[in-house]
């Protein structure tokens, strides 16, 4: 099979599943075209049977700004005639499902089928606002098949946009051999007391909460020693820390910004926090669990399909610094329970979340929608 897939490239989980996605299907043999601005920050080293496409933006006086989404739609119908291109998959709804359906009326009669992932802010920020509504939805209708990365989103979806086609559920994945547990001390040097390792991974939004992070962390602090490692980047960065040095725990957290290989950090921690406002599935709680790591979060929107409460962690509602507090000390001070429920967390990663089952799903997908109704 020829499949096509254009992503974001930068750190965030539709880049991160798009590509991981990629890369387990040219393994099994198929030929995929990445099409993006950028090389994705996973994609790493060389795989055979993978190619990397990269849309080239004019500059024309014209043009206030470069029109990408022109260039895009350009660089999708060449790539796809060049390769043959069975499947386009678009992930995120702007701009890239609704540049699928334009590269596919370039290509009529030959057209390869689209089929749309969505992620969540696609739908649940970015695709209410007034200025895409019509777009998003036009884009989710005249899809060849669409999938949701939870159930969550999958009403979500169904309810803003009155959607009445079909809509697969697929959940995001983890390499299980490459986030596992392991004996690493890469992260040892931030903590030479042996102080409990507390990590926050996202990209800064206000709806990650990442100064609710640092409050639960700053109360953890009240009663055990531990450090903060704070991964990303994003518009919240200057307010965390500003909120670090009002707090006075400039010495013990640490600002690692974007990180590549967070495979070689989480390993070394004992406690994930995730106190978002809005998560459609959760992706960097699930590499924290694929590598043993509890996790301590909220009940917002599809994590609870993702953190099983009490088995692999502990949700509390949003805001619920108090709540959350207490749940990272229980488990910080407890050596049995830590062990179980690290254990439990690597468990259900690897039964319910390893690539192989669910890129499996999205072949059996493809298939069904290159079949026809």
């Amino acid at each position: 099979m020829n499949i096509g897939i254009s992503c974001y490239p930068t750190h965030g989980g539709s880049g991160v599943l798009a590509t991981e996605l990629g890369i387990g299907l040219a393994e099994r043999g198929h030929r995929v075209d990445i099409i993006s601005y950028s090389v994705p920050f996973r994609l790493g080293q060389f795989h055979a049977n993978l190619y990397f496409h990269e849309v080239e933006l004019t500059s024309y006086p014209l043009f206030k700004h470069p029109p990408y989404e022109l260039a895009l739609i350009n660089k999708m119908a060449e790539v796809a005639k060049a390769a043959n291109l069975d499947i386009i998959h678009a992930h995120y709804a702007i701009p890239h499902a609704f540049s699928a359906y334009m590269a596919k009326q370039i290509l009529i009669p030959n057209d390869p089928k689209v089929v749309t992932t969505l992620h969540g802010t696609d739908i649940t920020l970015v695709g209410l606002d007034k200025s895409y509504y019509d777009l998003v939805r036009f884009s989710i209708q005249h899809s060849d098949g669409v999938t949701a990365v939870s159930n969550f989103l999958k009403k979500s979806i169904i309810d803003e946009f009155k959607i009445t086609r079909p809509i697969e559920v697929i959940y995001n994945f983890v390499d299980t051999d490459r986030f596992r547990p392991n004996s690493s001390d890469t992260c040892r040097c931030y903590a030479p007391n042996n102080e409990k390792i507390v990590v926050h991974v996202s990209n800064f939004r206000s709806k990650k909460r990442v100064l609710d992070a640092i409050r639960v962390f700053a109360k953890i602090q009240e009663g055990l020693p531990a450090i903060l490692l704070l991964i990303g980047e994003g518009q919240d960065r200057n307010l965390a820390n500003e909120l670090v040095a009002e707090l006075g725990i400039q010495d013990t957290v640490h600002f690692l910004g974007n990180q590549d290989y967070v495979e070689s950090i989480l390993p070394c921690s004992d406690l994930f926090l995730l106190p978002s406002e809005k998560e459609s599935f959760g992706l960097a709680a699930l590499e924290a669990m694929s590598c043993g790591v509890p996790v301590v979060g909220t009940n917002a929107e599809g994590i609870p399909e993702v953190v099983r409460h009490g088995e692999v962690g502990f949700l509390h509602d949003v805001g619920d610094v108090e709540g959350m507090t207490e749940s990272a000390v229980a488990l910080l001070a407890d050596p049995e329970l830590h062990g179980r429920i690290s254990q439990n967390a690597r468990t259900l990663a690897v039964e319910r979340f390893s690539a192989d089952t669910h890129i499996s799903h999205y072949l059996e997908f493809y298939e069904k929608i290159l079949a026809g109704p």
